[in-house]
């Protein structure tokens, strides 16, 4: 098979070439390359699937269908891995819940399904790190309500292992009323605040645990500029952490929830129009290191009610790569080149693993995008519902495995 014209792009830029991929592999980027089968790009990008890891379930709910849902859905929408959240419903927080999740995980005809583990159990002691990351998990997961003694413990475990900490920075007592960010916008619709502090506070505690131990710390969907400024102060002390930003969060602010839009109603909540701008700088200035589409997928009955009783999230996993490009690329915010470091390398990194290069001699990983095609948004759980996007995911190379999308 030859993929000819297409504009071939990864980490290290873009030219146009062919591609020859052969039994799932590719053996030659070149130029007129010939053969019996070849699928006409006419000016497409040949470039990586990408990696989400920021992914969670409908209604959080953990099950078969769901994970099969979600890997399908991640595929047309440009994503071939997606990291599943482990704060479900069940929760991965022990062997058998693990065993359970990982059932024909590797029979899914979509995106690649990994999963983190939920260091703390639901009665809030510790969960068994050791024995979930040797039987599969990619990533341990702790949110910051988790006291000191058992952060520390946490951290003892993740510097044992080698692996990132996915850390979600919150205040158990100051996210425990409020529903948005605290500010205008929430004061006029009467609604409970969080305040940025929430996060702000616990990303310096965790930065502090990081140092001491030496360990790797992903800050999970940040919202608040001041924490990507400690976070980056952090790095260039040596202090190995990480931040990821959600795509809703570099676009929207607070205001998105005026007339009560519960599609609005994300975790963590929309910042306010400054800080978003301040965001996008941030973006711009190289000082987020991964993005994230915050996939969180309700039914209905919990999100088409009262502000105050809706579940948090909305959906865009479909849309993601068609989204990026469109917000992102077109505006001149990124390029593709420094999409996909935000959008591939960087997450993949994360849980140990080299992507982001497409290369003679590789398993292909890639997918077909063609930036020219105009695609509408239909999805009322959307914050992009009834816009147009730029581009669409024709095909994608799995090794042997070919899915092609109308």
């Amino acid at each position: 098979m030859v993929i000819s014209n297409a504009v071939v792009c990864d980490v290290n830029g873009e030219k146009k070439a062919d591609v020859r991929i052969e039994n799932g592999i590719i053996t030659e980027i070149g130029t007129e390359l010939k053969d019996a089968e070849i699928i006409h790009a006419n000016g497409a990008y040949f470039m990586p699937l990408l990696v989400d890891a920021n992914v969670r379930l409908q209604d959080s709910t953990l099950n078969s269908k769901n994970i099969k849902a979600i890997s399908k859905e991640a595929l047309r929408g440009g994503i071939g891995h997606i990291i599943l959240n482990a704060d479900s419903t069940p929760a991965i927080d022990s062997e058998v819940v693990l065993e359970y999740a990982q059932n024909n995980l590797d029979k899914l005809k979509g995106a690649k399904v990994d999963l983190m583990l939920n260091t703390l159990k639901e009665d809030a002691t510790l969960s068994n790190i050791a024995i979930l990351l040797k039987k599969g998990a990619v990533a341990p997961y702790m949110s910051t309500i988790a006291k000191n003694n058992l952060t520390i413990k946490i951290a003892e475990y993740v510097k044992m292992y080698g692996v990132t900490l996915f850390c979600k920075a919150e205040d158990n007592s100051l996210i425990n009323n409020g529903v948005m960010l605290e500010g205008d916008v929430s004061s006029k619709l009467g609604l409970a605040g969080i305040p940025d502090l929430s996060e702000v506070l616990h990303v310096s505690r965790m930065i502090e645990i990081a140092r001491h131990f030496g360990i790797k710390i992903l800050f999970k969907s940040i919202a608040s500029p001041r924490s990507i400024y400690l976070i980056d102060k952090a790095k260039k002390e040596g202090v190995d952490v990480r931040c990821e930003v959600s795509i809703h969060h570099l676009l929207h602010a607070d205001e998105a929830c005026e007339n009560f839009n519960t599609t609005a109603k994300l975790d963590p909540p929309l910042a306010c129009r400054s800080d978003v701008l301040l965001l996008q700088e941030a973006l711009k200035n190289n000082q987020i290191d991964s993005l994230t589409v915050l996939h969180q997928p309700n039914s209905p009955v919990n999100k088409e009610v009262a502000f105050y009783d809706a579940h948090y999230g909305c959906e865009a996993l479909s849309d993601a790569l068609p989204l990026y490009y469109t917000k992102l690329v077109q505006t001149q915010m990124l390029d593709m080149t420094e999409l996909l470091k935000l959008t591939v390398k960087n997450p993949a990194k994360n849980i140990g693993l080299e992507a982001g290069v497409i290369e003679v001699g590789q398993k292909v990983n890639a997918l077909l995008f063609n930036p020219h095609v105009k695609v509408m948004v239909d999805n009322k759980q959307s914050l992009y519902d009834g816009e147009e996007l730029s581009g669409k995911v024709v095909m994608s190379f799995d090794g042997a495995k070919t899915s092609k999308f109308l």
